[in-house]
């Protein structure tokens, strides 16, 4: 399915949903790249680099946008991993769809959304505040043991 579909899809079936992108990006020595987050919702945890779909853009677009936004780093999607849900505080609900990527260049540097940004091998992620059931998500996708 392409993404404009998936995009579509999910737009006359959900319509109160945010629609929202983030990636799954790996170094070379498996270290995953995590965002701090600079404001609420769940403001000073760690995740996914990511961010609100805007008007017009598909899914993968966004990704692309995103990530460059918050971290200076460039990205190339590889393939969807999967959708979740996750309320918004307000009532609402944000329809995530999270995508392995690829780092293709630019240079590290912490966004406006962004209180901080690192790098972080496997063993570490236990150790950091993360974003509610950043790990399950992580697990279930097939990239976190």
């Amino acid at each position: 399915m392409k993404a404009i579909d998936i995009e579509v899809e999910t737009t006359m079936t959900r319509k109160n949903a945010i629609l929202a992108a983030s990636a799954v990006v790996l170094d070379e020595d498996t270290r995953f790249l995590l965002v701090q987050r600079a404001h609420p919702p769940d403001q000073g945890c760690w995740t996914l680099p990511g961010g609100r779909v805007e008007p017009g853009e598909t899914l993968e677009q966004a990704v692309i946008r995103e990530v460059p936004e918050e971290t200076g780093l460039a990205v190339r999607v590889v393939r969807e991993l999967e959708q979740l849900d996750v309320p918004d505080g307000d009532g609402g609900v944000y329809e995530i769809h999270d995508f392995l990527a690829e780092r293709i260049g630019g240079e590290a540097i912490a966004g406006d959304d962004a209180a901080d940004i690192g790098w972080f091998a496997q063993e570490q992620l236990g150790n950091l505040v993360l974003t509610p059931d950043l790990l399950l998500y992580l697990r279930r996708y097939g990239v976190y043991p």
